[in-house]
């Protein structure tokens, strides 16, 4: 991963961790709903892993917004 993709991981994991803050929803909580691991959410939020789409579409889901939305920075 270089320099450019992991700040664009780094703002898409500061930006789910925010939204799920805002809806007052855990990290365990909301990985259980999106279902996925616990440990892969907290990978996302701290960008350190680059989520597959199918991950990206159930945490928009699970946040109730677009997939676009996510996305836009």
């Amino acid at each position: 991963m270089n320099t450019k993709e992991k700040k664009y991981f780094q703002k898409l994991g500061a930006k789910i961790k925010q939204l799920r803050e805002e809806k007052e929803i855990d990290q365990k909580s909301f990985a259980f709903d999106c279902e996925i691991g616990r440990t892969q959410l907290y990978m996302i939020e701290n960008g350190k892993t680059n989520p597959r789409l199918l991950t990206l579409i159930k945490i928009a889901v699970g946040l109730e917004i677009s997939i676009d939305e996510l996305l836009k920075f």
